[in-house]
């Protein structure tokens, strides 16, 4: 049985980064956080990211709580996903990259 990212180390920031430091992890937390959408609306919203890689990046963050997938019984099937309490306690952490990179990559 293999151990959970908690186990593995006590350091509060590989935890972190090991729970969201995915490449999309945090386009698709910043995306939903304008509110709920639907599967393509995310696929389209996100420049460079194939359909396998959202939903592993999808899978993920429901397994670790960040997001909320909700599906709809009716045809053709609806699928929506929406950010958990978790997920939207890292707005401020966004705020902030999105900040950094304004002020320190505009030359790169």
């Amino acid at each position: 049985m293999s151990k959970s990212i908690f186990e593995k180390t006590q350091c509060p920031i590989t935890r972190t980064i090991d729970l969201i430091g995915g490449k999309w992890t945090f386009t698709i937390i910043y995306v939903l956080m304008g509110g709920t959408k639907r599967f393509k609306e995310l696929e389209r919203s996100i420049d460079g990211i194939n359909t396998r890689m959202l939903v592993k990046e999808l899978k993920m963050l429901e397994q670790n709580d960040i997001i909320i997938r909700t599906v709809y019984a009716e045809v053709p099937p609806k699928v929506e996903y929406s950010l958990t309490e978790k997920g939207k306690a890292l707005e401020g952490v966004l705020t902030e990259l999105k900040n950094w990179g304004k002020k320190f990559t505009a030359d790169l």
